[in-house]
């Protein structure tokens, strides 16, 4: 896959995510270490948002302003400060700023000190509507907020479009372990814990620690048998058909019970090998949106995978805020893909015809 003409490298923005990134997950890593109840709203969906979506995409923009200086910034980002503007919201405000002020002191890369107004604006950088023409970052604050308030696998997922591709991806998964994920609660028996996944187009994929180890060159598993194959799915019920998805696995002749944990940890879990499939198929009438996808997507297929909707075609991500699909989200090694497809697309076509009326 060549590079979009005249960006011969994305070197200084990996290195600008990367750090982006890592801050982001220490601030996280610290909310979630002290969460309390007060520290959770509830946006309109009725989905949790904690006072770590708001401050991790603060710092993300901070970092991003500070670090990458070419050109104008565009962000498309889940998080807006329209709540945070409401009476009421004060007391999270001034939490919110405290944590990014001290975030930002401990790591001492900048001398700042931001006020409330500066936080809100910070926070509504995220607003660009991205598209198929110049650069966007394309930032989930948090994937998988019911994992990370419940303590369990939650992903800061930032990439970068150029002409309506992603050319780069970060993943930053602070309870994911280090090594491998061993169990189906996504854990795993070493202690270490923290994984910094990366890729830029053209140049493969790496993972290191959080705390900064050596980065690592990764790459998918080789299995070409599906009887051989694990899945990774969500770890809620609520965001994918399991019924379905069993269904497919059933087909496939998959032994192995799925592997459920929250957000785009999957993906990076994927492409170290961990598994050999992940699968999403949403209930009928959900809209993927870009944040869901594209840090993963390109971690994915730069570690040697390949990412497909339920039709075989590429993800676009060039038309907005949510994805043009068709039906569901695989991912997977090369070899395997061809049955997968497959038996995905009978699966559908039995659903269809056990729906539709005689």
């Amino acid at each position: 896959m060549s590079r979009p003409a005249g960006n011969p490298s994305y070197a200084a923005e990996l290195g600008a995510a990367k750090k982006a990134v890592a801050l982001a997950a220490r601030l996280c890593q610290t909310v979630q270490q002290e969460i309390v109840q007060s520290d959770i709203q509830s946006k309109a969906d009725k989905t949790p948002v904690t006072v770590a979506d708001y401050g991790s995409q603060v710092l993300v923009s901070v970092v991003l302003n500070m670090e990458v200086t070419s050109g104008s910034f565009s962000m498309v980002a889940e998080e807006d400060s329209e709540d945070l503007r409401k009476d009421g919201a004060e007391e999270i405000l001034e939490r919110i700023t405290d944590l990014v002020n001290k975030t930002l002191a401990e790591d001492g890369s900048y001398n700042l000190l931001l006020s409330k107004e500066a936080i809100l604006s910070a926070i509504d950088t995220g607003k660009s509507e991205g598209g198929p023409s110049g650069r966007h970052w394309v930032l989930d604050p948090i994937d998988g907020t019911k994992g990370f308030v419940r303590g369990g696998q939650y992903a800061i997922a930032l990439a970068l479009l150029d002409e309506g591709r992603v050319v780069l991806g970060v993943l930053g998964c602070p309870n994911l372990p280090f090594t491998s994920v061993s169990n189906l609660s996504g854990s795993s028996s070493g202690d270490q814990t923290g994984a910094l996944f990366s890729a830029a187009i053209g140049c493969g994929a790496e993972v290191q620690s959080l705390d900064g180890s050596p980065p690592q060159k990764i790459s998918v598993c080789t299995i070409d048998n599906p009887a051989n194959a694990s899945f990774f799915e969500s770890y809620e019920g609520a965001h994918s058909m399991r019924d379905f998805t069993g269904c497919v696995a059933e087909k496939l002749g998959v032994q192995a019970p799925p592997v459920r944990i929250d957000s785009q940890a999957k993906y990076g879990a994927l492409a170290r090998g961990d598994g050999a499939i992940y699968w999403r198929f949403p209930h009928e009438g959900y809209r993927e949106t870009i944040w869901d996808h594209a840090a993963g997507s390109i971690v994915v297929t730069e570690a040697g995978g390949v990412v497909k909707d339920a039709s075989g075609n590429d993800l676009d991500f060039s038309k907005g805020r949510f994805l043009d699909r068709d039906t569901g989200i695989i991912a997977t090694n090369k070899q395997l893909m061809p049955s997968v497809l497959k038996c995905v697309q009978e699966a559908i076509k039995e659903k269809k015809q056990a729906s539709s009326p005689l």
